[in-house]
């Protein structure tokens, strides 16, 4: 009988990550610094005790990593722009879309979430993410019993259909997500790199944060 690789510790702390965003709608909005800030912190001790399984995986390319930075960069502006483009009330769920300007009145507190929302954001969600959909899903979609034998960036157009869609679902801004997915798989299709995607995800998700101080739009907090 041959033994199939573990995917769990590529998938535990996203299936973390998801439950407690799920819970977080049942509590009261007054508690969501305090929650948010506890699900940051199990989400990295879930990511430091899973990293022996695929830490290997980020290795360091210094011109994917580069051409990550530049299309994280261009991928907040095709997030936004297919955003624009979703029909209105078709979102799949919502964000808490939390002002901390308008719900946190002592500043320290304040930008101390702030601080934390941010780590969450382009550290951990990165991470989190790019090892679950990119490195795991896709390939375990392509080939169940020997996806970890594959190389990074070898996948099934099945696999990517699959991966997309349930990215998709997996954000309320779907149709940018599905565009989203299909940046993400091409890069690492043409890099090879799991970094190069996780910088990527890390400055899209930096630029939106700061395009969310900037503009007020919270709903995409």
């Amino acid at each position: 009988m041959t033994n199939k690789p573990d995917g769990l510790p590529y998938a535990a702390p996203m299936v973390l990550f998801l439950v407690l965003t799920a819970l977080e709608g049942y509590l009261p909005l007054a508690l969501y610094p305090l929650i948010y800030g506890v699900k940051a912190l199990l989400v990295l001790i879930a990511l430091l005790v899973c990293a022996r399984a695929w830490k290997s995986e980020l290795r360091w390319d210094t011109k994917a990593m580069a051409l990550g930075m530049v299309l994280g960069l261009l991928g907040l502006g095709l997030w936004l722009g297919l955003d624009a483009l979703q029909p209105a009330g078709w979102s799949i769920g919502t964000r808490t879309a939390y002002n901390p300007f308008q719900e946190i009145s002592t500043p320290a507190l304040r930008y101390s979430f702030i601080t934390v929302r941010f780590i969450g954001l382009v550290l951990l969600v990165p991470v989190m993410e790019e090892v679950f959909w990119r490195s795991f899903l896709l390939r375990f979609a392509t080939d169940q019993d020997k996806w970890k034998e594959l190389p990074l960036g070898q996948f099934s157009l099945a696999a990517f259909g699959i991966v997309a869609g349930l990215f998709a679902v997996a954000h309320p801004e779907w149709l940018a997500a599905i565009g989203y997915a299909a940046l993400m798989a091409g890069l690492l299709r043409h890099t090879k790199s799991l970094l190069a995607c996780v910088v990527a995800h890390g400055v899209t998700n930096a630029a939106l944060g700061v395009f969310v101080l900037l503009t007020g739009n919270w709903k995409y907090w």
